[in-house]
């Protein structure tokens, strides 16, 4: 899945996605134990912090774990706000009539029921397999009819794409990119693959072991996309919310999950995930490592030294993020591709490439990347690196993240871009049009770069002060709207006078009235 290209091309501009202007948005964890999260149609909600460079404040509010846009999910309410009965009691009948309009052992029954039916009377409409009671709803629309086992084993070509990019961007990948993945799996002995957002790769598993008797590999889907729950019985769908660990179908979905990754001791499992680059990486990182516990459950003490292996795909500029809380992943050069994607496709060069990466756990030597796309093995760095990719002595290592050959600068001691230069105001490499000037990572509140907003030790006090000056604000505001009130009022009530004693009002006063 991929985002939106102003969010990608203004996170690979400055390396630090998410802080390209003077304000921003964290997420907030709490330490200790708290209340049971709000939920909105996705599940529960996040906690967040609304933070200024510059300003001192930090206020917190709820919002939608899985939407960027709030016209995608309205869900909005400050931490300290007290709501009513009645729109709490509102709220969750809202969240009720969002829900699927079928629950998860409907979708198997009518799936049961439809490869029963005769092939002509398999008819497929509204992103939804019909049954022949069904037909009556769609008598005005054109059904497409005749669909086969083949086109059942890959909805993904049934189902138009997500494509809204800050809600599910669901962007698939290409076949060159699945068949890579799926020789890889095999290569590496892999038996089960817990695909998390990822449909048609978990599609290409389920057909290749289907019709390959010595492929013994097996998949689970879990996917924010309830329309897949039609095609899949009940072991190999979780209808399942990656940014919140939250499974929709409840404890029987989760324990699915739990029963398929604990299999055989979790030996021969992996994990494999392609969430939508829009989403902040903390979550993305807590939710996965509540995926790796599940795991570890069913280890014996003899393995408890193990790993669950992971493939995260994601684009390469969040690197540094990624490793903070997996410091045992390394970036892989192989560039990943999707179908319906118009610009990140294989075969560009320079900037055009796909700029997405795959980040694992496994050692990168292990890891053969096809030679016939130009992929070759560098004895010095013991990996897989792409075409253009150099070795540095300086760095020791391939140093290229994008495809490109990079330089070194020896004031920085790294290797930069091709198209960066050192600027001795900043004291670092950067873009020739950068601003020298701009925003600073760390916290907001202290200006301090060593920790977030959210865990300044002066948050408390710069809590009290603002909502002290939000008050003074607020009292200014509503006194300003009186006094327009009142003052359009009187107004009003000298024109009818006029009108009244016969006189036509002045143009002033119209306007005023007006």
């Amino acid at each position: 899945m991929a985002a939106s290209r102003d969010w990608l091309e203004a996170g690979a501009a400055d390396g630090n996605p998410g802080c390209s202007g003077s304000s921003g948005v964290e997420v907030v964890f709490p330490s200790g134990p708290v209340a049971p999260a709000l939920q909105c149609p996705h599940g529960p909600t996040l906690l967040f912090v609304k933070v200024s460079q510059g300003e001192e404040e930090a206020r917190r509010f709820y919002a939608c774990s899985a939407c960027r846009d709030r016209k995608d999910c309205s869900f909005f309410q400050w931490e300290d706000e007290k709501l009513s009965e009645a729109r709490l009691a509102a709220r969750e009948a809202y969240n009720q009539s969002c829900r699927p309009p079928l629950s998860w052992m409907q979708c198997v029954e009518r799936l049961l029921r439809f490869v029963q039916l005769p092939l002509p009377q398999r008819k497929f409409r509204c992103q939804q397999l019909l049954l022949p009671n069904d037909w009556g709803e769609h008598e005005e629309h054109e059904l497409q009819g005749q669909v086969s086992t083949a086109q059942l084993q890959r909805p993904s070509h049934l189902l138009h794409p997500l494509e809204n990019k800050k809600t599910n961007a669901q962007y698939l990948f290409a076949d060159r990119t699945c068949q890579f993945l799926v020789h890889l799996l095999s290569t590496l002995g892999v038996r089960r693959v817990l695909c998390v957002g990822t449909p048609r790769l978990h599609e290409l598993i389920r057909v290749t072991a289907a019709g390959d008797k010595k492929s013994d590999i097996k998949g689970l889907l879990l996917d924010i996309d309830f329309r897949y729950s039609q095609f899949y019985m009940q072991d190999s769908f979780c209808h399942y919310n990656m940014f919140n660990h939250h499974f929709f179908d409840g404890k029987a979905a989760l324990d699915v999950c739990r029963e398929f990754l604990q299999e055989d001791e979790g030996d021969g499992g992996i994990m494999i995930t392609d969430p939508r680059f829009g989403g902040l990486v903390e979550p993305l990182a807590i939710t996965f490592k509540k995926i790796i516990a599940i795991w570890k459950e069913g280890q014996s003490q003899d393995n408890s030294h193990k790993e669950l292996p992971i493939f995260w795909i994601f684009p390469y500029f969040f690197e540094s993020q990624i490793c903070q809380f997996f410091p045992s992943f390394s970036m892989l050069d192989y560039q990943v591709d999707y179908d319906n994607h118009a610009l990140y496709k294989h075969g560009k060069t320079g900037r055009k490439q796909s700029p997405v990466r795959i980040f694992t756990n496994i050692l990168p030597h292990k890891i053969i990347l096809p030679t016939e796309e130009g992929y070759r093995f560098c004895p010095l760095w013991q990996r897989y690196i792409s075409l253009e990719n150099r070795h540095c002595e300086h760095c020791n290592s391939c140093t290229s993240k994008d495809g490109r050959k990079w330089k070194h600068c020896f004031l920085c001691r790294k290797c930069v871009k091709p198209s960066w230069i050192h600027c001795s105001a900043c004291g670092h490499c950067a873009v020739i049009a950068h601003s020298c000037a701009g925003p600073r990572a760390g916290c907001f509140i202290c200006g301090k770069s060593d920790h977030k907003c959210s865990t300044c030790p002066n948050i408390c006090l710069s809590g009290r002060a603002n909502k002290a000056v939000r008050k003074q604000k607020q009292r200014k505001s509503n006194k300003t709207k009186m006094e327009a009130s009142k003052g359009q009022s009187m107004n009003q009530t000298s024109v009818i006078r006029k009108k009244e004693e016969g006189k036509s009002p002045s143009i002033s006063l119209l306007l005023n009235v007006q």
